[in-house]
């Protein structure tokens, strides 16, 4: 399979880019997506969702920016089911957030299943078979390539993939959800995590996701068509990986603020791609840095086109801004500090990192920071604050949340 130009073309990683997908899609965001939205019609013929996700997980586009298009245009009733979709990100950030625990579970967890992948030669196989799409079954196959080859996957494909793999192939999860780590140009840690997590019946406990032959043919257009007893009839998921259900819910990180007069490194991540919204002219900022870090979201490496996206989305970031620049790789994270030093910066200012692969290279970094009196501060942006105080259980708690979250947000 060979990525469709439009595909590739949309994703190219500017906020440029983004503002304009984003305007094309303004007339399907009511009936149309509310209609359509669960029909995989395959690389490069995605037309009734919006193709956003890349652009919104790195905050080239604004989820708020997208909804007020999304209800201005349609109203509050049409629009309804897409805004709920876009609220499904920050409900994950959130989540993950009052549970961290999770994060560290995963990447224990994962670390383990690597080691046992190095020794048993018959897993080894079943994965590369399934990661190089030669599983034999041929709708698998197809989103495995159009994964690797487009760095996206339409979020029913998504649903579809992790059941099989979990559940038919009898994979570890948290293999799969790295690959998709590795490859997804949309992907975090905590929609990753999670959405594998949901799937398997660890997040929504009781309730696996299964995969069934006529879903997948009806949501393809019957572009593929399992056969009868291809796919294993989920009965329950992998509660009993995790007997002790759930970690108690806990509260949210308070960001340290900065403070106005300090000489100040601004420092731009992938996280937050869009400075430029967070009032930064009241800071003393002697200099900026884009932080490069898409070389942290797995212990195996990460596919050329999300580090050229992430490293696309960081150089028109830095060309948006007025002050001195340097881009730095997250390497070993005692050296910001040394960076910090040398820019003559006391502090360091960056958008909020939550719980992730980054967030654990900056925890490992805040000892050198200590130790040479340099502070580490947050910008928390206000839409994350209206949405993650209600992400303590199901998605439900949220949702019926939304007219007020979009009433405080100054939207309805």
């Amino acid at each position: 399979m060979t990525p469709d130009n439009s595909i590739t073309t949309l994703f190219t990683p500017t906020r440029q880019a983004g503002e304009e997908q984003l305007k094309r899609f303004i007339p399907k965001m009511g009936r149309t997506y509310t209609d359509a939205r669960n029909y995989d019609r395959g690389a490069g013929r995605h037309r009734d969702v919006s193709l956003l996700s890349p652009f919104i997980r790195h905050r080239l586009v604004l989820e708020q920016d997208v909804i007020t298009l999304a209800l201005q245009t349609h109203g509050p009733d049409e629009a309804e089911k897409f805004v709920q979709e876009v609220i499904w990100r920050g409900y994950f950030k959130g989540w993950l957030e009052r549970r961290p625990q999770i994060w560290e579970f995963y990447r224990k967890g994962l670390d383990a299943d690597l080691r046992t992948l190095e020794r048993d030669r018959s897993l080894r196989r079943n994965v590369e078979a399934a990661e190089s799409a030669k599983s034999g079954l041929d709708y698998f196959d197809a989103w495995a390539e159009e994964l690797v080859e487009t760095g996206y996957l339409h979020n029913h494909a998504r649903m579809w993939f992790a059941s099989i793999w979990i559940f038919t192939l009898n994979l570890p999860w948290r293999l799969g959800a790295d690959f998709f780590l590795r490859h997804l140009l949309d992907g975090d840690a905590a929609s990753n995590t999670l959405g594998w997590r949901w799937v398997s019946g660890l997040h929504t406990r009781g309730k696996p996701y299964n995969a069934q032959d006529w879903n997948i043919a009806k949501f393809t257009n019957r572009r593929f068509e399992p056969r009868r007893g291809d796919l294993t009839n989920v009965v329950e998921g992998l509660e009993a990986q995790e007997p002790d259900g759930l970690p108690t819910v806990q509260p949210l990180r308070k960001p340290n603020p900065p403070k106005l007069n300090i000489p100040s490194l601004l420092l731009i991540t992938a996280d937050d791609s869009r400075p430029e919204d967070l009032d930064l002219d009241r800071f003393n900022i002697v200099e900026n840095a884009t932080l490069v870090s898409s070389h942290l979201r797995s212990y195996q490496p990460v596919s050329k086109s999300v580090q050229e996206f992430e490293a696309g989305a960081l150089k028109d970031t830095a060309k948006r801004q007025e002050y001195r620049h340097q881009s730095l790789r997250a390497g070993i994270p005692s050296d910001l500090a040394r960076i910090a030093e040398r820019a003559g910066a006391k502090q360091i200012i960056t958008a909020y990192i939550p719980e992730g692969y980054l967030r654990d290279w900056i925890n490992a970094a805040t000892p050198a920071l200590d130790a040479a009196k340099i502070s580490f501060t947050e910008l928390r942006r206000p839409w994350d604050e209206l949405i993650w105080p209600h992400a303590t259980a199901g998605f439900f708690k949220v949702k019926k949340n939304i007219p007020n979250i979009l009433q405080d947000a100054g939207l309805l």
